[in-house]
C-alpha cells in the first residue's frame, strides 16, 4: 500500500484574531524595474521558488533532476507549511519514486517525459488522485482513497508531473473562505488574520507561498479567483468545456457528471505558467478523445496598444472601495499611456440582471447531491410560499425546487447574456473589471454563514458580495483571469480580472502578460517569509 502523509491536523489550525488595518487606500506605484533586472533577480532565485516554466526547461536540460528539485520543495513544504497550512496531503514516498523514474528516463533516452517533465506539483484536494487521500475537506470522505484520477490530475501526470500532495478547500467546496473540520483554517500568507478565500483557498496560499509552482483548482462561483485576489497570483477560469471536470468532488466519488457552471483551471505566479498549465489541461475527455481535439486560437493582438479595453471599474449593485477604485483608476491610466482604445462606458449586460440570473442557476445546480430527505423538506417548504413573496428565502427555496420547464426557461436567459456578451466583444476585445469590492476580508470561520458579512468603505454588506464581480462570468462559459495588480498601503493584494471572448483564452493570457509588465511586481515566496 502506498504510504500517505497527512499534514495540517486540528491543532495545526491555530485560532486567528489579526482585525483589518483601516489605512488601506493607497495602492503601490506602477512597476519600473526593466527585464534585465527581473532576469536578474530570477537568476538568483532558489530552484523551488522559480515558476514553472523555469522548473521545467532546468529539469529538461538537465540543470536540476526532478528528485533535487522535489527534496528542495519537501524541505521549503515542512518549513513553510505550518504558518498558512494549505497542503493537507503528502505523498513523499511515491513522489520520491516518481522523481527518480523521471530522471532515469530522461538520463537514458535524453527526452522529457512531457511538458510537465519531473515537476513537483500539488492540486486541489477536491480532485480525486488514484492511491492519495481525497477529502474535499469533508470528514465523511476522510478515509477515501480513489482508484482512479480525476481526468484533470490524469492530464498532469501524462504530462510528466509529479502530483506530492493536495491543498486545503471547505467542506465540498461550499464556502467562499477555506477551513473545515478535518484540517482547520487556512490562512493568506499576505496577512495571517484574513481569509485565503475559497474555496481553492489551499491551492492559491500555496502557489503564492511558494510551497508549490502552480495549481489546479476549481471555480462554480468564484472558488479560483477569489482565492487568487486575495493571496495576489494569477489564476484563469478557463472558457467552459475545455477541461473534463470528471472526478471533480462535490458531485460526489462515482459521479459522472458535474455542474453546469463549474471549471477546473490553473493558479500561478506567472502568466507564462498559466499557458503551460492551460495547454495540458485542455481537451477532451477520454470518450471523446478519438473524435477530437482542442485548438485554442492563439491571441488577437499582439501589443498591448493595438488592443480594443473595455473598462468596468464600478457598478451600483456592487460598489467597490476606495482602494479598488484607486486601482482601476490606475489601471485605466497604464491602459491609456499604452496607446490602447479604452471604453469605459459601454456595458456587455446589466449587473443586477446577470447577478439574479447566475443566483438561479447557482442555486439549481447544487441540489443535485443533497440528500433525498432536505430535498423533500425544500420542496414542502416551497409549496407553502405566498404567491408574492418576493424574499430572498423564498428566491432561494423557489430556485432550488424549479421545475425543469422553469430551468429551460432560465437556461435560455442565460443563453441570451451569452448573445450579449459575444456582440460586445465584436467591438472590445477583453474586459477589465475590478475582481473583488475589497482586498482580503478578515477571516470569519468562527461566524456562522448567516451572520457573516463584508465591510466596504464603512458599510456593512453581504458576505457574498465578495464574489459578484466574479460572478459576471460564472455562468456564460467566458474565459476570466485574475491579475495581481497593486497593494493596500498595508500590504495586502489588490487585483483585476480580465474577461475575454469564448475560447479567447490565449488572448486573456497575453493581456495578462502585457499588464505584468506595467503593473506592480508581486510579493515573491521569499519576500513573504521576510514579512
Amino acid at each position: 500500500m502506498i504510504r500517505r502523509t497527512f499534514l495540517a491536523g486540528t491543532a495545526a489550525a491555530v485560532a486567528v484574531s489579526a482585525s483589518m488595518p483601516s489605512a488601506a487606500h493607497a495602492v503601490v506605484p506602477p512597476r519600473t524595474q526593466d527585464k534585465d533586472d527581473r532576469r536578474a533577480a530570477s537568476m538568483t532565485t532558489a530552484p523551488h521558488l522559480r515558476p514553472a516554466h523555469e522548473q521545467v526547461a532546468a529539469l529538461t536540460s538537465r540543470k536540476i533532476s526532478s528528485r533535487q528539485l522535489l527534496e528542495l520543495q519537501l524541505k521549503h513544504i515542512e518549513a513553510a507549511n505550518p504558518g498558512v497550512n494549505a497542503i493537507v496531503t503528502l505523498d513523499v514516498e511515491r513522489a520520491r519514486k516518481e522523481a527518480d523514474s523521471a530522471d532515469r528516463h530522461i538520463a537514458r533516452t535524453g527526452k522529457p517525459l512531457g511538458p510537465l517533465h519531473g515537476l513537483p506539483l500539488t492540486v486541489k484536494d477536491a480532485l480525486e488522485t488514484a492511491g492519495m487521500r481525497t477529502t474535499c475537506g469533508a470528514p465523511d470522505l476522510k478515509d477515501h482513497v480513489p482508484d482512479q484520477d480525476a481526468d484533470a490530475v490524469a492530464r498532469l501526470r501524462e504530462a510528466g508531473a509529479i502530483i506530492i500532495g493536495k491543498t486545503n478547500t471547505p467542506a465540498y467546496c461550499q464556502d467562499i473562505q477555506t477551513s473545515n473540520a478535518l484540517f482547520g483554517t487556512t490562512k493568506n500568507p499576505h496577512a495571517p488574520g484574513r481569509t485565503a478565500g475559497g474555496s481553492s483557498g489551499g491551492p492559491a496560499a500555496a502557489v503564492a507561498a511558494g510551497l508549490t509552482s502552480a495549481e489546479v483548482g476549481s471555480d462554480l462561483a468564484g472558488s479560483l479567483r477569489l482565492p487568487a485576489a486575495y493571496c495576489g497570483v494569477y489564476t484563469l477560469r478557463p472558457s467552459y468545456g475545455l477541461i473534463s471536470t470528471r472526478g471533480h468532488i462535490p458531485r460526489l466519488p462515482g459521479w459522472l457528471t458535474s455542474s453546469d457552471m463549474t471549471t477546473l483551471g490553473p493558479l500561478a505566479r506567472t502568466p507564462a505558467d498559466l499557458a503551460l498549465l492551460l495547454d495540458v489541461l485542455a481537451g477532451p475527455a477520454p470518450a471523446d478523445a478519438p473524435a477530437w481535439r482542442v485548438e485554442l486560437p492563439g491571441p488577437r493582438l499582439s501589443r498591448l496598444r493595438d488592443y480594443r479595453v473595455g473598462i468596468w471599474a464600478d457598478d451600483d449593485h456592487c460598489r467597490v472601495d476606495a482602494a479598488t477604485r484607486d486601482l482601476m483608476n490606475t489601471v485605466t491610466g497604464l491602459v491609456r499611456s499604452s496607446g490602447a482604445q479604452v471604453d469605459v462606458t459601454t456595458r456587455p449586460v446589466s449587473m443586477p440582471e446577470s447577478d439574479r440570473a447566475f443566483t438561479n442557476l447557482m442555486y439549481a445546480t447544487s441540489t443535485a447531491t443533497t440528500p433525498d430527505t432536505v430535498f423533500q423538506g425544500e420542496v414542502d417548504q416551497a409549496d407553502k410560499l405566498a404567491p408574492g413573496d418576493t424574499s430572498p428565502g423564498a428566491f432561494y427555496l423557489r430556485a432550488r425546487t424549479q421545475r425543469h420547464r422553469d430551468w429551460l426557461i432560465a437556461n435560455e436567459a442565460r443563453e441570451k447574456l451569452r448573445q450579449r456578451w459575444a456582440q460586445y466583444f465584436t467591438q472590445h476585445d477583453i474586459l477589465i473589471t475590478p475582481a473583488t469590492p475589497t482586498a482580503a476580508v478578515e477571516d470569519q470561520t468562527s461566524i456562522p454563514v448567516q451572520q457573516r458579512s463584508i465591510t466596504v468603505d464603512g458599510a456593512k454588506r453581504s458576505y457574498y458580495d465578495q464574489t459578484t464581480w466574479l460572478n459576471l462570468t460564472s455562468q456564460v462559459r467566458l474565459p476570466s483571469a485574475i491579475v495581481p495588480a497593486g497593494r493596500t498601503t498595508d500590504g495586502v493584494p489588490l487585483s483585476i480580472q480580465i474577461v475575454g471572448p469564448y475560447l479567447a483564452d490565449r488572448t486573456v493570457i497575453a493581456v495578462a502578460a502585457h499588464l505584468a509588465q506595467l503593473l506592480p511586481k508581486p510579493l515573491s515566496p521569499a519576500e513573504l517569509r521576510k514579512q
